[in-house]
Formats: C-alpha cells, sequence, structure tokens
C-alpha cells in the first residue's frame, strides 16, 4: 500500500511544470541544506522541523492521489512558500523573532487559504449532483470563513498547551507599559481602572530598565494572530462571493478543484 502510495505521489510530483516546479524544487534543496547544516550542529528540534517541512511537501500531490483534489498552481505555489517560512525560515533562521511582524504577515497568508480550502470544500460538495437544493453563495463563503476561523483557533489552543506542557513559548510576550482592570477599583465597582507601570523589580531585578515593562503572557500575540486571520478570512471571502457571482474569475487561482477523470 505504501509502495503504491509512494509511486502515485512521486508520479504527481513528475507532472509539476513551469514556476510551481522550480518553487518546489528550490524549497526542497533549500530545506535539505538546512536539514544537513541542523544534523552537523547537532540541533535534532530543528532537523525534525527540516524533515516535517519536506513531508508537508507532499501534501497537494497526497491529496490529488487520494482525493482527486487538484491544487492551482498560484494556491499550491503559496502553500509551499507559507511551510517554508514558517518553518525553516520563521523557526530556525528566528525570523518570528527579528522581522518585525513576520508572524502577523504568516497568520493572514494562513487565514486566507484556510477560507480558500473551506470555501472549496463546501463549493465541491455544493456541486455534487446528489445535493438536491444547493446553499446559496453567501453560505458557502460563510462555510469557508468559519473554517479558517476555526482553524485558527485550535492552531492557537495548541501553542498555549505547547507552552503550558513544555515551559515554551510559542505565544510570544508583549512588554507591556500600563495595566487596565476592574480589580484596582478601589471602590469594588463594574469600572475598570488603569495604572501605568513606572517601576518593576522581579527577582531583585529592575524590568523597567532591563525589558521597558511588564509581560503580557502571550494574550497580545494571540489576539493580534486572531485579527490577522480574521482579514485574511474576510479578504478571501469577498474574493469568494465574487467569484460565485461571476465576477472574479481570478479567485480561481486560490480555489480547490476535484480532478475530471
Amino acid at each position: 500500500m505504501y509502495m503504491k502510495l509512494y509511486k502515485n505521489i512521486k508520479m504527481e510530483i513528475k507532472k509539476k511544470k513551469g514556476k510551481k516546479l522550480a518553487v518546489y524544487l528550490i524549497f526542497r534543496i533549500l530545506i535539505l541544506i538546512t536539514l544537513v547544516r541542523q544534523l552537523m550542529l547537532g540541533n535534532i528540534p530543528n532537523a525534525i522541523l527540516c524533515i516535517s517541512s519536506l513531508i508537508l511537501f507532499l501534501i497537494p500531490s497526497f491529496l490529488d492521489y487520494k482525493f482527486k483534489i487538484v491544487f492551482p498552481d498560484a494556491l499550491e505555489i503559496i502553500i509551499y512558500l507559507f511551510i517554508f517560512s514558517s518553518y525553516i525560515l520563521g523557526e530556525i533562521n528566528e525570523f518570528y523573532i527579528n522581522i518585525k511582524n513576520f508572524d502577523s504577515i504568516l497568520h493572514t497568508i494562513n487565514g486566507f487559504i484556510m477560507a480558500g480550502m473551506g470555501f472549496s470544500l463546501a463549493n465541491i460538495f455544493n456541486n455534487s449532483k446528489r445535493i438536491k437544493v444547493p446553499l446559496k453563495p453567501i453560505y458557502v463563503v460563510l462555510c469557508g470563513f468559519c473554517f479558517s476561523m476555526t482553524t485558527g483557533v485550535i492552531w492557537e489552543i495548541f501553542e498555549y498547551s505547547v507552552d503550558k506542557i513544555f515551559s515554551s513559548d510559542m505565544q510570544k510576550d508583549t512588554v507591556i507599559t500600563e495595566i487596565t482592570s476592574v480589580k484596582f477599583n478601589t471602590e469594588g465597582e463594574n469600572k475598570s481602572v488603569t495604572i501605568p507601570i513606572e517601576s518593576l523589580v522581579v527577582n531583585g531585578e529592575d524590568y523597567m530598565e532591563k525589558y521597558g515593562g511588564y509581560i503580557d503572557i502571550g494574550l497580545n500575540d494571540t489576539m493580534e494572530d486572531l485579527i490577522v486571520n480574521f482579514i485574511g478570512a474576510i479578504v478571501f471571502s469577498i474574493l469568494g462571493y465574487s467569484y460565485l457571482k461571476g465576477k472574479a474569475s481570478g479567485a480561481s487561482n486560490f480555489i480547490v478543484t476535484l480532478r475530471e477523470e
């Protein structure tokens, strides 16, 4: 079974042409170079990330083989770029820390891609001959939007869980200079009070001097990720709705379809 799957995926890879093939090969070569380097450095976690990236690159070919789902060239290239940027650039080369808004850009793209996937699946079922009462365009778009937001929330739960279990920092912290809370209301009323952070000493160390404020333990990062995911999902939803109305044929570059036999 696995040999047959391997042979079919290998055949699908050979079908790649033009820009898609070039992007695919370039990224795989860069990942292999990174893998060798990480092994030489003895960094096993990063080596595992490289191997995971190579496996994820097979997803479009696997879905084509298993479920006859065809990815447009533009969408497939974006997926390769997203995987490479997230794992190789973001994690291994620390772009998440060194490049401002890099994480937000990727989450926006993820929101767009996932909305496209959810929209595509709903559209495929909606166009099935078994469906006697097709959904209206707005409901197909809503399926894509909800799919995108759900995957975004699940990812944030995953980040939170990993941080709690393994004491990691996937939910990057943000330095804040003031705190707003009803806890500070001395009258006991349900009215928030804002207190500026002017001094902060932790274990005898001046955090105001060292970090410039208090650390919010990842809340701002999580909410920013969900907000930009929302923006990406909204952008595709508008594009998808226009596509269903016959006004945005270019959207087909981001919509997966079933392969015709």
